[in-house]
């Protein structure tokens, strides 16, 4: 089971609706219990949602580092690390 920061409970809570259409969570608890249910991942660097991405089989070739952090399933946190949420 993933261990999500609080920082990265916050992000996703002020975030979410960049990739659902509408809440998935209210408090940091149902955020939680949601990232794990979707095995949500945190990774270190741009290089790392790269190689997240063409692990799981998404044709990434041709995006930039830019347009990858603009991804609606990629959330920056303020540590520097990418919260990835398959939606």
């Amino acid at each position: 089971m993933n261990e999500y920061s609080e920082e990265c409970l916050l992000t996703f809570l002020r975030n979410q609706e960049q990739l659902f259409s509408e809440p998935v969570a209210e408090t940091e608890e149902e955020a939680e219990a949601f990232l794990e249910d979707c095995m949500a991942v945190v990774v270190d660097s741009l290089t790392e949602v790269k190689d997240y991405f063409e692990e799981n089989g998404m044709d990434v070739d041709g995006m930039t580092l830019e347009e990858l952090e603009d991804a609606s399933e990629v959330f920056p946190l303020p540590n520097g690390q990418y919260l990835i949420v398959e939606g």
